[in-house]
């Protein structure tokens, strides 16, 4: 148990959670950074590349269902020991496969190792998150999330240099893998050992966490809670993929122009992050999440229906600013309950998540048949949805976090 902490292991505790959040989002955003390098080493057109990173999608799908047995087995500390390797170990395989084997096949096991990985580190680190969020007292979820969007920055930011100097994608990669190791392990020493709790403070037995696992798929909360984040991750996801292209084919601009329209909407989203638990403190979890979906829904209307350029970047910050909350603040509602927040973590990262792996390609073949301007359409009605869904993220009782009163 960590019942015993004093203010510094706390501090040390957050610290490593942040460390681990911003090297995941690095090591994500360096392989996605260097996609054109890979298309030409491996010579392959775009059909080639979309298989490969389908082989990441399916895997990560595995490692969330395989992140939910993990913590209910080991705890997410001593779980995250093998998930950061199998990461680190992926990026290396995939970075060998490119340049040295020059290997298409390897390149995809070495996919498949990453996003098992990645994916299941990441319902475990928030897992600590929420955990350390609880024993602060305060909305400290969107600031983690911070570190993610930060470290997807720097990771791309690395990938243009790396580019731009001449350097092979497998000694990039090798790299970012060495770092990941080194700082997600030393990182970990920081992690306390701990358990659920039960309602008298006693531990969780193995058993009952595995009931809990179960238990958290028959609460409806479980599900409105998901929609929230299914909302809010086709929102954000959709930026990330289809954005740049809207701007090229939908607004008819440049590809450099594209690039700065995902810069504004990456800078608005990470600074809503970090200013964001404040905010949540200051007026509540769900008026919060309301008032977001409102401005998602109006900037992305904004973009699609734009006049001029200017005021589509306009709708691209509102858009940024919007989605910003509604994944950490439902991972945040999910891990009111301590009994159950490692069980409803998982759960309400599986939905979100499923969002993130199946938007882009769905909306790739929507947008085959109507256009990505009318596709972004779709999106609208999600972010809708999952402002009316907002009431599910209301604290249950006894919790600290996102009621406002602060």
């Amino acid at each position: 148990m960590h019942s015993a902490l004093t203010r510094a292991q706390l501090v040390h505790w957050r610290t490593a959670i942040f460390t681990i959040f911003f090297v995941t989002g690095i090591g994500f955003a360096s392989w996605a950074s260097r996609l054109p390098a890979v298309k030409i080493a491996l010579g392959i057109d775009d059909p080639g590349v979309g298989a490969l990173l389908f082989v990441m999608g399916a895997t990560s799908l595995v490692g969330l269902s395989l992140a939910n047995i993990i913590v209910a087995r080991w705890g997410a500390r001593r779980g995250m020991v093998a998930t950061i390797s199998c990461f680190a170990f992926g990026l290396l395989l995939a970075g060998i496969g490119v340049e040295v084997a020059h290997s298409y096949a390897l390149t995809a096991v070495g996919l498949g190792f990453l996003g098992l990985g990645l994916s299941s580190t990441d319902v475990m680190m928030n897992v600590e998150a929420a955990a350390v969020e609880q024993r602060f007292g305060r909305t400290l979820m969107p600031l983690f999330h911070a570190f993610f969007s930060l470290g997807t920055v720097a990771g791309a930011g690395i990938g243009v240099a790396m580019a731009a100097w001449g350097v092979g994608v497998g000694w990039h990669l090798g790299a970012i893998a060495g770092l990941a190791i080194v700082a997600g392990l030393v990182s970990l020493v920081y992690v306390p050992r701990h358990e659920a709790p039960t309602a008298d403070g006693e531990a969780l037995s193995r058993r009952e966490r595995f009931a809990a696992l179960l238990t958290v798929w028959r609460d409806p909360r479980t599900y409105a809670i998901g929609v929230i984040m299914l909302g809010m991750a086709f929102a954000e996801g959709s930026a990330s993929d289809w954005l740049t292209i809207a701007v090229v084919d939908g607004h008819g601009e440049k590809q450099a122009v594209g690039a700065i329209a995902l810069t504004v909407f990456s800078i608005a989203m990470t600074v809503f992050r970090v200013l964001g638990g404040p905010l949540v403190d200051r007026i509540g979890r769900v008026w919060t999440l309301r008032v977001l979906a409102v401005a998602a829904a109006s900037g992305l209307v904004l973009f699609i229906v734009a006049p001029t350029f200017p005021i589509a970047l306009v709708g691209v910050a509102l858009w940024g600013a919007g989605a910003s909350l509604g994944f950490p603040l439902g991972m945040s509602a999910a891990a009111d309950d301590p009994q159950k927040a490692a069980a409803s973590v998982s759960a309400a990262a599986t939905i979100g998540y499923l969002a993130f792996l199946c938007g882009p390609p769905v909306l790739g073949w929507i947008s085959h048949q109507i256009g990505i301007l009318s596709t972004l359409w779709i999106i609208v009605g999600l972010i809708v949805m999952s402002g009316l869904a907002s009431g599910a993220a209301k604290p249950i009782a006894g919790s600290k976090i996102g009621t406002g009163h602060h």
